[in-house]
């Protein structure tokens, strides 16, 4: 019996796959929001996945 292989993962291993963060500037604006900003992953820009390689993909022989 055969077994079927999945690829292997395409998370991001920098960010585990959570590419956007929203980070607290301390305090809050005058209707009473916290002021925030989005930080993203700098290793995969934001999408959380890592970029196949080309060679990898194709299974190019030397």
């Amino acid at each position: 019996m055969t077994y079927r292989t999945r690829p292997p993962s395409r998370i991001c291993a920098s960010c585990d796959g959570f590419a956007s963060a929203a980070v607290t500037l301390g305090g809050r604006d005058r209707h009473g929001h916290l002021r925030t900003i989005t930080a993203h992953c700098t290793a995969c820009d934001g999408t959380g996945l890592v970029r196949r390689n080309r060679t990898a993909q194709e299974g190019a022989r030397a």
